[in-house]
């Protein structure tokens, strides 16, 4: 009788072992598939390095990793959503400059302060682009029809209030130009704009209107940087052009707050080794985007910097609320 209950008792133990051990392999973060939001249309340069990341990242996890692109707003819904998320550590975010300009606007209420941004990717500077037929040679060229004819040139801009946008009213302010600004729910869709003829121009990245250049469909007549780009040496800056016109934007990666820390820190290992993979490199080479990374302790004393001195910047432009 002893036997049998000292082997009932062993069967016991065993099979709340396996059920313990059950119950934990299911716990184990990740268990299943992890969802980056993006507040960008797809096919822009955020959504690419969204997915660049993401593809290098999953093996990395071990978890299929899926881009969820929230656009509207000049980033404002995709922002608002990464805020929003579930704090499981199953969606984070790539944050872009708009986090630190929406909130002078008065467009969302809350700043990168109530996330948990934890990796800068990239940083890119804005550039003037021009329809292939277009009659502008030069930057001088653009600058100075725009003087004699004001209002009659339309540029293209990922949102009202979006970096894009604050770029080509930063040239109007340097340069006294007035422009006729048309937003998109990206830059992707304002290069197709542009491509077809539909407006004069756009102040995107060089990224984001490099498959239309290869193509032949539009000629990018400057860069609004201190130097001329690694991936593009042949483009000249504003400034080479007499004109100080200088901005860019930035992408990082962020979650909501309140992700338990181990969940965090599994994500932050895997993300920041994806970033350092080689394959990855490659990826942002083959977009045309610079990388620049910044972890989270750098990457927060940055974003601190960035918004104070946008919210200058829009001040300026009259874009503050």
């Amino acid at each position: 009788m002893k036997k049998i209950a000292f082997l009932a008792l062993v069967c016991f133990l065993m099979a709340s072992t396996a059920l313990f051990a059950a119950g934990r392999r299911d716990r184990e973060f990740p268990s299943r598939t992890i969802t980056i939001i993006c507040p960008f249309a797809a096919g822009g340069g955020t959504d690419a390095i969204a997915r660049a990341i993401a593809a290098v990242a999953e093996a990395e996890l071990g978890v299929s990793i899926v881009v969820d692109n929230r656009t509207g707003g000049a980033g404002a819904i995709g922002h608002t959503a990464i805020m929003h998320a579930p704090a499981d550590g199953y969606t984070l975010g790539i944050i872009t400059w708009e986090l630190n300009s929406l909130p002078h606007m008065g467009l969302i209420p809350f700043t990168f302060e109530d996330m948990d941004p934890f990796l800068l990717l990239n940083s890119e500077a804005a550039a003037l682009t021009v329809h292939a037929n277009s009659p502008f040679q030069t930057v001088a060229d653009f600058v100075e029809h725009a003087l004699a004819n004001p209002g009659s040139l339309s540029v293209g801009n990922s949102g009202t209030g979006a970096v894009w946008h604050v770029a080509a009213g930063l040239l109007e302010v340097e340069t006294g130009i007035q422009l006729t600004h048309v937003g998109f729910d990206g830059a992707a869709p304002a290069v197709t704009s542009l491509a077809g003829g539909h407006i004069d121009a756009v102040t995107v990245s060089l990224a984001e209107v490099r498959a239309q250049v290869d193509a032949g469909n539009v000629r990018v007549l400057g860069i609004m940087d201190t130097q001329r780009s690694s991936m593009s040496p042949e483009i000249p800056t504003f400034i080479e052009q007499g004109f100080n016109v200088v901005t860019s934007t930035w992408r990082g990666l962020a979650l909501p707050r309140g992700v338990d820390p181990e969940v965090r820190q599994a994500l932050v290992n895997a993300f920041t080794a994806a970033m350092n993979n080689p394959a990855f490199a490659t990826h942002m080479a083959n977009l045309n985007l610079e990388l620049t990374p910044m972890a989270a302790t750098e990457f927060v004393t940055f974003l601190r910097g960035n918004k104070d001195g946008i919210g200058i910047t829009m001040n300026a432009l009259g874009l503050t609320n």
